[in-house]
Order: structure tokens, then C-alpha cells, then sequence
């Protein structure tokens, strides 16, 4: 199973949170983010860290979340230990056991899954676990169904240290260890979509008899028009319509059913589903990518872990009563088909149809910059003939390459702390700088007095606590010590352990080797230094190689032209709807979103700058956006999207904007690959003989400015010019 980069940064996460000292971790997740890829994956490597362990996963009621959890897991991880509730009650809790049970089950009146004789016996089965020794991780999925009096008890009877609590929208938990995945992590891995596009292209006022009508028409327009593209593609997926109707609503339903009869979608013919409670119609197979309905109608919600990646368009009808806006209802449709972007905003984004103002206020403040007015805006005819060349990958990888790794790592150890042939110069050069050169295991603790319990440890006596080494003993301490370095920069634990071997180990050959240990020694060397060589393989994977070399037999090159549309999202809500008039496209506004707020400023330049003709903003990912290819440190190939073309004095610019620097002159860019990124425009820039380069903002001056020529850090250099001075 391969992660993605969010997923492996979860899991590390998670394996930190484990050690600190709150006892509810809360892993915060979007609808869509692999949630139970990165439990399943997560609880694996624990295990084989950890030894007497047993997760209990607990789930709500509705939809079998229990069957479908362990079944994942089951799919994923081979040969799992994997139980539901009634295997407990056959066998009890063993080592290892992944068990997934529905708590309602147990907890909920007149529920006959478990009778009071067997309610003992559970109570038993952990009783007796505990007693061998065995300790109990909680993993609460659905956190936010699951926060009662009842569940708190079933979770008490575990006696557990951690509890880990699931959810896109968890309720607060006091001193919680949080870990939140972030949406745009998750939209860039390709696994969401975009954008979520609200009424998109309606006109300023509707005005129509009969709201069904109007927003079905353009739900069902809006279908069709996703259906041909990925036909285009030749994707067999059938874009999915997810109506949602209020509760007591049969008049409604019977007027949406008819509308869809007129189009020849009925339920007769399986075009048409229905998801309500006392009404189940071709739900079979609907969450296939090629299912045969084009919609469903439900009321207030499915069932909890419904999956239907197809599902495009929601329609969300006026309830005329106070409604609690879900955020669940919203994360129904924006999973990818196939867990990629196609590279068409048409098909990159889902749509909102409504007319409830509530319902659409509640979806912008959940969803902020994702979720934004839309309408298409054309280019002008004068920017059509604009051609540049653009770089598109070929070699598609998503794995590090482990021999690029090793290099990067042992090319760290030479800059940074001057390691060479001399395997016993290395060792003492390493030790000067704090790695621990011991056969034995050395712990620390401290020793002191204090008059109360928030004291300062730094002021307290320092004890090294020396642990002979026992392979046997220590050896899951290595592993585990191992698998974290490898989480640290996304390799698996194989391949860590070889590139560690391969340095340390003199039983391994490798031209760059630093110290030349026996096998036995290795394991001490790993278990003393954990943190300094995880920091060291983090620091290996950003640095900068010596030189950026890029087989351009690898990259494809085609020609650039300004996208003939482009579908425009902007903040209806803004105060100022001022047209950018340079832009490329007409009817460009101000109020354009997202963007940070040096795109903001740099687009208000372009505006009132004489030299500047024309502005593009182009794509951050697709086909039809300009892109430049370069290969990383492990040599996978990406994909660089610079921010803006620009036309100015006769010439094209390409332009890419960071964060600033603030008042002190402190980087304020968040991005540690910007100096690669500039090198790679500037080279660019050097093939197709182009001007342009990295433009961030002066707090101190409150001027923009650019360097063109050498990356510098310090905005005080040379290297940095005021934008005014270059483009007045």
C-alpha cells in the first residue's frame, strides 16, 4: 500500500501523538482523504512497533461502518488480525487484534446483539486481557456521532491510555493532542476535487415560477455536459445528481420525480434512485463509476460512510425551517471519480445548485476559498495568438527512488559535518557534534529538587541510564526507530533499513559508507541517535543537490495557448467587483479567489502599471496550464505552474509569487523549495529566451519586488529590485 505524501505525514504524526502526554488525539480529516487508509496503515506499523497491543475501533450504528472498515483494512494490509464483534465474543481479545464493533451494539435499549449474560462476558474478555497484559488503543470513528454518556462508558471499560477520535467535524474534546489534514494537501494529491462551484453562471436575479424546475434544468445540464467530457476521455463514468429534499416533503418529492419523467429518467428505467427511509429504489451498484442512475433523491442525509466518488451535483431544495447546515452532505460530492484530477476545471470540481441562502452561507464558511461563485468568462480575441512552450512530465512516479535517497543522505553527511573515507575520523567528527558513539543502549532521566511540579528540567541534573544491548530484547525498538526515519521523508521501512545498513553497516557495500559497524553496533547506533538521524533524512530530502540535472528526453513539450474559457470563481459577497480590465479575459474581477494576498497585490500592480499590456493567471494543475518539468532529490518528476504570464513593453513574462518579508526582513515564504523553483524558471526562462522571475512583497517598504538573476534570502541584497523600478 502506497500513501500518499498527507497520509504518511498523518501517520508520523499520530505515531508522536501516541507518545505525548494527552490522552485524546483527534485526527481531523476531510471527506475523502483516505481516512481509513491512514488508521489501517498507522495501526499495522504500530503493532509490529509496539508488541501487546489491541486497537478497538469503535463506529455508530448506521451502515454497517464496522463491516466496511474491516474489510478495508482486510484489503489493505495482508494478513491483518482484523475481528468484529461477535469473533470477540468467540475468542476473545488476543495480540495484534484489530477489532471493529459497532458500539450501539452495545450500548443502545432493545438492542439484542448482546444480552446481559453475553454484556458479561465482553466485560470478562477485556478483563482478562488486561490481566495478560495486553493494552487497549481506542480509535472512535465518526467522533462527532459518538461523543454520549453511553459510548464514554463502553470506551472506560478499556482502561486505555489513547483514544483516537475520527471525524471531518469533531466536537470539541478538552486537551486533545490535534492532528488536522489539511483540504488543499488533500485537493493536491488529486483524491478531492478543486472547487466547489455554487450556482454557477446563474444571473444576478431569478426570476422563475417554480424553483424545482429551474434548478433541476441546470443540474441536468450541468450532468450532461460532465457525461461527454468524460466520455471524451473515454471514462465510462456517469456523473452522479444527488437531490436533496426537506423532511415531510412527499409533494416535492412527487414534483422532482416528475421533472426527471419528462427527461426520460425514471425509476423504471434505473436512471432514477431514491434513498429514503421508508423507500429504497436502484441502490444497488450506485456508487460503481459506470452505475446506470443519473439521480437520487434523499432527505436530510445517508447513511454514515456512504462512498459514491461519481457523485458530482448536489441540488439542495428550500426547507422554509430553521435547517442545520452538514458539512457531511457537502463532502458527498468531492471525491474524485479515480482519485485523480483530469486536468478540466469541468471535470475538477463539483456544483451546488440552491436557492436556500442559509444552506449556501453555511457551506462558505465551512468550506472558505473552496467554495465560491463561478461563471465562465471568454478570452479576449486580441490574446489568442499567444504561444509559449510548456513542459509536461512523462515518468510518473509518486515513490522516492531509495539509491537518489541514499545519495542526498550520505551527501548531507559530507556538507554538514565534513564526513569522508576515514571511517574513524567520521566517528569522531560525528561524536563532536552529538551523536552518541556507544555498543550499549543509553537512556536519560533526571535528578534534583523542586518545590513544585512546574520545574524546569534544564535545571536539574542530568543521568545517562546504560542498557546492554540485547538484539532480541531492543529489537523492535530498532524497527520501530527505523519506521519513523522512514515516515519522515516517505520510504518504506525496507528500503530505510538498507539505505541505514548501507552507511553503517560493514557488512554492506557502499562507496559512500561513514562508519563501518558491526551489525550488532548498528542497532545501538540507530536507538541513540533515532532523532538525530530523522532530522538528518528530513534535511537530506530539502537540501539542494549539487547540480539539478533533467533528462529532457523524459519531458514532453507542447504548445501553450491562453485557455479559449475560463471558468472564473470569485467572492459574490466582496465589497469592491471592480473588472480588471488588462486581464486576458473579459469581465476579470477584482474579488477573484483564491488567491494569497501577494497574487492580490501583484494583479493590482499589473493594473496601474503603464508598462504592463495584458495579465494571465494561470492554472495551478492540468494539461492546459503552462508548466515547467524538474526532477527533485529523489528523482521523481514534477510539475511547476508559475503564478502569472504577463505581457509587457512587447515582451512575455513569467512570474512567480511568494510570501514576503516582514518589517524586520524575516522570509514570511512557507515554501522551502522556492530557491529549486527559481532556478528552474530561470532556466526556462534561458531556453525560450522569456524574462520574468520571483516577485514577493516588502512589509518594511510595502513595495513589491523581484529577482531575476540569483535567489537571495535577505531582502536587503542587490539581487532583489523594486517591481516599480523594472515595470513602471
Amino acid at each position: 500500500m502506497e500513501l500518499k505524501n498527507f497520509q504518511q505525514k498523518a501517520v508520523k504524526s499520530l505515531f508522536e501523538a501516541m507518545e505525548k502526554p494527552a490522552r485524546d488525539i483527534i485526527l481531523k480529516s476531510p471527506t475523502g482523504s483516505g481516512k481509513t487508509i491512514i488508521l489501517t496503515y498507522f495501526m499495522n506499523q504500530y503493532i509490529q512497533s509496539y508488541p501487546r497491543t489491541v486497537f478497538i475501533w469503535l463506529t455508530p450504528g448506521k451502515g454497517n461502518l464496522e463491516e466496511q472498515s474491516k474489510g478495508k483494512m482486510d484489503k489493505y494490509i495482508h494478513a491483518a488480525q482484523t475481528k468484529l464483534l461477535p469473533d470477540v465474543m468467540t475468542e476473545g481479545f488476543e495480540e495484534n487484534d484489530s477489532c471493529f464493533i459497532n458500539w450501539e451494539k452495545l450500548t443502545k435499549k432493545g438492542n439484542n446483539a448482546l444480552k446481559e449474560s453475553e454484556r458479561t462476558n465482553f466485560l470478562e474478555y477485556i478483563r482478562r486481557a488486561l490481566d495478560e497484559g495486553l493494552r487497549f488503543v481506542v480509535i472512535v470513528d465518526e467522533s462527532h456521532q459518538n461523543n454520549t454518556v453511553k459510548a464514554d462508558e463502553i470506551i472506560q471499560y478499556f482502561h486505555t491510555r489513547k483514544i483516537i477520535r475520527c471525524s471531518a467535524t469533531p466536537k470539541g474534546i478538552r486537551n486533545a493532542e490535534i492532528i488536522e489534514i489539511s483540504e488543499k494537501d488533500v485537493i493536491a494529491e488529486g483524491l478531492i476535487k478543486k472547487m466547489l462551484m455554487i450556482n454557477e453562471d446563474f444571473p444576478r436575479v431569478v426570476n422563475t415560477e417554480n424553483q424545482i424546475d429551474f434548478l433541476l434544468e441546470r443540474a441536468y445540464a450541468k450532468q450532461r455536459a460532465l457525461r461527454s467530457a468524460f466520455l471524451g476521455l473515454g471514462k465510462r463514468i456517469n456523473p452522479l445528481i444527488v437531490v436533496q429534499i426537506p423532511n415531510k416533503s412527499e409533494a416535492l418529492q412527487g414534483g422532482i420525480e416528475r421533472w426527471f419523467a419528462r427527461q426520460g429518467v425514471t425509476c423504471e428505467n434505473r436512471q432514477l434512485a431514491v434513498w429514503l427511509s421508508d423507500r429504497h429504489e436502484n441502490l444497488e451498484g450506485i456508487d460503481a463509476n459506470d452505475g446506470e442512475p443519473v439521480a437520487v433523491i434523499i432527505k436530510q442525509a445517508v447513511a454514515t460512510g456512504w462512498d459514491c466518488p461519481r457523485a458530482h451535483i448536489l441540488v439542495k431544495l428550500r426547507d422554509n425551517m430553521d435547517e442545520t447546515f452538514e458539512i457531511q452532505t457537502i463532502g458527498r460530492i468531492r471525491r474524485m471519480p479515480e482519485a485523480i484530477h483530469y486536468g478540466s476545471d469541468l471535470l475538477d470540481s463539483c456544483y451546488l445548485y440552491t436557492l436556500d441562502e442559509k444552506f449556501t452561507a453555511g457551506v462558505k464558511q465551512s468550506l472558505g476559498k473552496n467554495a465560491l461563485d463561478a461563471c465562465t468568462l471568454f478570452l479576449k480575441n486580441e490574446h489568442k495568438p499567444i504561444t509559449l512552450i510548456s513542459e509536461q512530465r512523462t515518468m510518473v512516479s509518486s515513490s522516492r527512488n531509495p539509491q537518489k535517497a541514499l545519495q542526498a543522505i550520505a551527501r548531507y553527511f559530507e556538507t554538514e559535518y565534513g564526513t569522508g573515507s576515514n571511517k574513524k575520523e567520521n566517528a569522531t567528527r560525528l561524536q563532536a557534534q552529538g551523536f552518541v558513539m556507544s555498543g550499549d543502549i543509553i537512556r536519560h532521566t533526571i535528578s534534583g529538587e523542586t518545590a513544585t511540579l512546574a520545574f524546569d528540567s534544564e535545571n536539574m541534573n542530568r543521568i545517562d541510564v546504560t542498557e546492554r544491548l540485547s538484539t532480541h530484547t531492543h529489537g523492535r525498538d530498532y524497527h520501530q526507530r527505523i519506521g519513523r526515519i522512514g515516515l519522515e521523508i516517505g520510504m518504506e521501512y525496507s528500503y530505510m533499513n538498507t539505505i541505514i545498513r548501507k552507511l553503517f553497516d560493514k557488512n554492506f557495500h557502499y562507496s559512500r559508507k561513514i562508519l563501518a559497524l558491526e551489525p550488532r553496533a548498528v542497532y545501538a547506533f540507530v536507538l541513540n541517535n533515532a532523532e538525530m538521524l530523522k532530522q538528518i533524512a528530513r534535511a537530506a530530502m530539502a537540501s539542494e543537490p549539487v547540480q539539478m540535472q533533467m533528462d529532457f528526453k523524459n519531458v514532453s513539450k507542447v504548445q501553450f495557448h491562453i485557455p479559449q474559457t475560463c471558468l472564473f470563481t470569485f467572492d459574490g459577497t466582496a465589497k469592491t467587483q471592480k473588472v480588471m480590465k488588462k486581464n486576458v479575459y473579459q469581465g476579470y474581477l477584482s474579488s477573484a479567489e483564491p488567491r494569497s494576498s501577494s497574487e492580490r497585490k501583484f494583479e493590482k500592480f499589473c493594473e496601474n502599471s503603464d508598462s504592463v499590456e495584458w495579465v494571465y493567471k494561470n492554472g495551478d494543475k492540468g494539461s492546459e496550464y503552462l508548466s515547467i518539468v524538474y526532477a527533485d532529490n529523489s528523482d521523481r518528476q514534477k510539475n511547476f505552474y508559475p503564478d502569472y504570464l504577463i505581457g509587457a513593453r512587447g515582451e512575455v513574462w513569467v512570474i512567480e509569487t511568494k510570501g514576503g518579508f516582514d518589517r524586520s526582513g524575516n522570509s514570511q515564504d512557507i515554501d522551502l523549495f522556492t530557491p529549486k523553483k527559481f532556478q528552474v524558471l530561470k532556466d526556462y526562462l534561458e531556453r525560450y529566451g522569456l524574462k520574468g522571475g520571483i516577485v514577493r512583497n516588502d512589509d518594511k517598504s510595502d513595495e513589491l519586488c523581484i529577482c531575476m538573476e540569483h535567489y537571495c534570502g535577505d531582502i536587503q541584497s542587490d539581487d532583489w529590485q523594486l517591481l516599480s523600478n523594472v515595470l513602471p
